[in-house]
């Protein structure tokens, strides 16, 4: 005999008059390119509706925050570089001010001008790889074979100033690592000037491309309530229309001498985060060159900072045992002032915080690092909520995160 299947009936309407189907879980990543990295998101389906959609993190931890306390100041630059890994240049900048601040250290005017023609070359650098990202999970590859043969450039400039192209560890704290090399500041206006014309061209192949506005125009919108409540910052904020930036709002390193604009969206769709960091661009190449035909002489580190990160002199250890018995001792140095600290910088990705909490000594007894990755992430679940599966790949790319100051 036979045996009969009952399948169910596909016209079946629940009380309140709709189908009911059937919804679907569905796990993007951690393993995607769409997700940039090692974001997991975990989103419940129906149809081809994403009805919710939670970020999972940590596959990337490393626990930067509690190695700080058991670093010296200097020690923990290089930690930074692994936060937001395509802007190094500029993670330093933030935590050196921070602890610059907590030390009562002033910074001589050569030393803050290296270190905005580095920030602002790292925001160049940090822009062209997620304008490249976004037009490959648009479907547009010619635009990140053009925004990296850009980024090759400013590499290059990178490992003559730094030694290294990728993670630089090039500040410290009071300071630089080394002056600029001759005739550098004429190769980055060289670049500048040749860059400008091609970056038209780069946002030329997308402003207007036809496929590229039918996936970001209207797409993953975030008003300016919400973008404010979930604690957004940078192009993911003012891209929502809120002209909210820290070189202007609360200069520091000097950006207060610099005339730029801060470039703001309309709706706070895809599209206007896109033509958000499109500008910044722009404006970062104006700032470089303002900062490079001004660029003043003298020291390129403060001298008092010798004075308090220098390792103590008076005290020779003679045995492995003693070494160690002292080890605090030896890297510590003289006293730094007990006290607490919060410093926050404008970074690619938005505002980057450093809270330091200093008991004396040469290493921090707490630190908290506010990524501002890890923040706009928090606007998803409400962002992806009724859009469509491939919506989320353009929102995710409108974000432009990074996972290693995510997880830190």
């Amino acid at each position: 005999m036979a045996t009969e299947f009952a399948y169910p009936d596909a016209t079946a309407k629940n009380a309140a008059g709709e189908f009911e189907t059937e919804k679907m879980s569905l796990s993007m990543g951690p393993s995607h390119p769409s997700t940039h990295g090692v974001l997991r998101v975990q989103m419940e389906l129906d149809g081809e509706v994403v009805t919710k959609a939670e970020p999972v993190i940590g596959y990337l931890h490393r626990g930067d925050e509690k190695i700080a306390e058991n670093m010296t100041y200097n020690q923990f630059v290089p930690y930074t570089d692994r936060l937001d890994y395509l802007a190094p240049l500029a993670n330093n900048m933030a935590y050196a001010i921070a602890v610059e601040k907590l030390a009562k250290l002033e910074v001589p005017e050569r030393c803050q001008a290296i270190r905005v023609i580095s920030a602002e070359m790292a925001r160049i650098s940090a822009h062209l790889l997620g304008l490249g990202a976004f037009g490959i999970d648009t479907g547009a590859w010619t635009v990140f074979m053009y925004a990296f043969t850009e980024r090759e450039k400013l590499y290059k400039l990178f490992e003559e100033l730094t030694g290294a192209r990728f993670t630089t560890s090039y500040t410290r704290i009071g300071g630089v690592a080394r002056d600029v090399p001759e005739g550098w500041t004429d190769r980055v206006d060289a670049f500048c000037d040749q860059f400008l014309p091609i970056l038209e061209e780069i946002l030329a192949l997308l402003t207007r491309n036809k496929i590229f506005m039918d996936r970001t125009v209207g797409v993953g919108v975030i008003s300016k309530e919400d973008a404010i409540a979930y604690g957004l910052t940078g192009p993911n904020l003012r891209g929502s229309g809120v002209a909210m930036d820290l070189r202007k709002d609360r200069p520091y390193s000097g950006y207060e001498k610099y005339e730029f604009d801060v470039p703001v969206g309309t709706t706070g769709d895809s599209y206007d985060r896109y033509l958000v960091r499109g500008e910044e661009m722009r404006q970062s190449v104006r700032i470089i060159k303002q900062a490079i035909k001004a660029f003043p002489g003298g020291d390129w580190y403060a001298k008092d900072a010798r004075k308090i990160f220098a390792p103590p002199k008076d005290k020779i250890l003679t045995s492995m045992e003693e070494l160690i018995q002292n080890f605090m001792i030896v890297t510590e140095g003289p006293q730094m002032p007990a006290g607490e600290v919060y410093f926050e910088a404008e970074n690619p990705k938005g505002a980057l915080g450093f809270y330091i909490v200093s008991k004396g000594g040469g290493v921090p007894y707490r630190m908290k690092i506010r990524a501002p990755s890890f923040c706009n992430l928090s606007i998803l679940p409400k962002v992806c909520a009724g859009s469509m599966i491939s919506d989320v790949v353009s929102i995710l790319g409108s974000l432009d995160f990074v996972m290693g100051e995510c997880d830190r």
